[in-house]
């Protein structure tokens, strides 16, 4: 029981940065308290332990029985960001949320049994679009972090803000450096407190609140009201639970390849229903989509501890958290510039998994290149131009006002048109795809002459005359003409006219009439 307890902390202690900001990041969106972010953290904790439980012991139906951590899904946060940003207060951008949280969850829940036939409209170069975007679209949060969080304070982008975030960046990257494995796996934790601590004596950090309130309290449903149902927020929340959904599937895979497990249909479809389940009964207890968590997948590698029983106890001490409101509001006191030294490391190592599925990509010959670009470039522009569809129907406003949104709608689209509906597609593919290197073949540098050079799409020779560019049966009709007429004045054929007519006779017998 000790050591299933210590190396279930352990599965925690490494999702516990990753756990904690997406609550972090829709609270400070929303423009909510420190209490009101620590009970977003708390009920976080709540349900991804009570999610991890359901996925690693299992119940009929529901689960993988594999050692998969659950925990807030990152795939939703710019969606939830963009819902909330929308709204007229806090209080309704998080009802909506909520709201369309249910109803994604309900239609994840219906497909699940059939996702496997729904997958293959996401492929790596779809995936791979996808998390690049999530990570992208949350680097400006950081560096709002960075800055200080609140844009109208005095010190918003004050050289102190963004000094401590710096320092926080700096220690991420060092304990990651470091030889003990259990120090860089935790790095961005440590980096966190180390930046609070030394925060604390230069005023930058309040911890006076921390004490206000219950130690230990259950959850209280529904503390922000009654979900909202709105149908742009429900459908750009579907997208991204399909994207939830492939994440979970791959990481099934993945922990079933590690772990030797059989993983079949029936598996693969148990472990989607305890994704969407949990995700549906999430906003009730105040948060949101529930997805397996990778780097834990990784950490079951790493150390060889292959027991979902462990993982299970790893749940457990997730539900103990989620009922120490007073640990939701500690995390919530941390200074923002922490937050956003840490979030540059952590959203960037988001985009940069999706780089690693997008390099698995093949992109000779076909039209995988121009979806990518395209994907990612309109996935980038409510990033780079956020007032962009300010003047659009509300409802493609909250759609697309989500940079993983854009970018997730715009990939699965291309990939239909270029990659399943083939009818119509160049056989030579798209010109968007890089070139090969350039070259010649030796036997065609047999035909040019000293002096001969290419100039506005002419081959001159040395005299300054245009040698005409003929296909391969023009010339063979020529050279053969020239044959006929030497062999007609009895006079000997020019020795370049033999060997041109047998390289083009054995390119005819290689490659079909009316090549050049």
């Amino acid at each position: 029981m000790g050591r299933t307890l210590a190396f279930g902390l352990q599965h925690v202690l490494t999702m516990y940065g990753g756990i904690i900001a997406p609550p972090l990041i829709i609270g400070q969106a929303a423009g909510l308290s420190t209490d009101e972010i620590g009970l977003l953290v708390a009920c976080c904790l709540f349900i991804g332990g009570l999610a991890t439980i359901l996925q690693s012991w299992g119940i009929p139906f529901f689960g993988s029985k594999l050692p998969l951590v659950q925990g807030t899904s990152f795939a939703s946060v710019s969606t939830m960001g963009a819902i909330v940003s929308g709204a007229p207060d806090h209080v309704h951008g998080l009802q909506s949320v909520f709201g369309s949280v249910i109803v994604a969850a309900l239609i994840g829940l219906l497909i699940a049994p059939f996702f496997a036939k729904v997958i293959r409209f996401f492929p790596p170069v779809v995936t791979g679009v996808v998390i690049t975007m999530i990570g992208v679209s949350l680097t400006p949060v950081a560096a709002n972090w960075a800055m200080g969080g609140n844009a109208k304070a005095e010190n918003y982008g004050s050289l102190q803000n963004i000094g401590l975030a710096a320092l926080v960046f700096a220690l991420t990257i060092v304990f990651s450096k470091l030889g003990n494995a259990a120090i860089s796996r935790l790095s961005i934790l440590l980096a966190m407190v180390v930046g609070t601590l030394i925060a604390i004596p230069l005023g930058m950090a309040d911890f006076s609140k921390v004490g206000v309130g219950h130690i230990f309290a259950f959850p209280q449903p529904l503390a922000f009201g009654m979900p909202i149902f709105e149908f742009g927020a429900i459908l750009s929340m579907t997208i991204v639970v399909i994207v939830i959904l492939t994440e979970t599937t791959a990481d099934i895979l993945a922990v079933g390849e590690i772990t030797g497990a059989k993983v079949d249909s029936k598996r693969i479809a148990n472990g989607l229903r305890a994704d969407m389940v949990s995700t549906l009964v999430a906003p009730f207890f105040n948060t949101f989509t529930q997805s397996a968590f990778a780097q834990n997948v990784g950490l079951v590698a790493i150390t060889g501890v292959k027991s979902r029983f462990v993982v299970t106890a790893g749940g457990f001490i997730l539900v103990v958290l989620g009922l120490l409101p007073v640990l939701g509001r500690v995390i919530a006191a941390v200074p923002t510039p922490v937050l956003g030294g840490a979030g540059i490391v952590l959203f960037g190592t988001v985009a940069a998994s999706g780089i690693r599925t997008l390099s698995k990509v093949n992109y000779d010959g076909g039209y995988n290149l121009i979806i990518v670009g395209a994907s990612v470039a309109f996935g980038g522009i409510p990033i780079v131009a956020p007032t962009f569809y300010d003047h659009f129907p509300t409802w493609v406003s909250t759609i697309l006002h989500s940079g993983i949104s854009s970018a997730a709608i715009m990939a699965v689209l291309l990939n239909i048109v270029f990659n399943e509906i083939k009818g119509g597609n160049s056989t030579k593919g798209s010109v968007f795809v890089a070139a090969p290197p350039r070259m010649v073949r030796e036997d065609e540098l047999d035909n040019l002459e000293d002096g001969d050079s290419y100039v506005g799409g002419k081959l001159i020779d040395a005299e300054g005359n245009e040698v005409p560019v003929v296909t391969a049966t023009q010339q063979k009709v020529a050279l053969t003409a020239v044959v006929k007429e030497h062999e007609k004045q009895n006079a000997p054929v020019p020795e370049s006219v033999t060997p041109a007519l047998r390289r083009i006779e054995a390119h005819e017998r290689t490659n079909p009439p009316g090549g050049h």
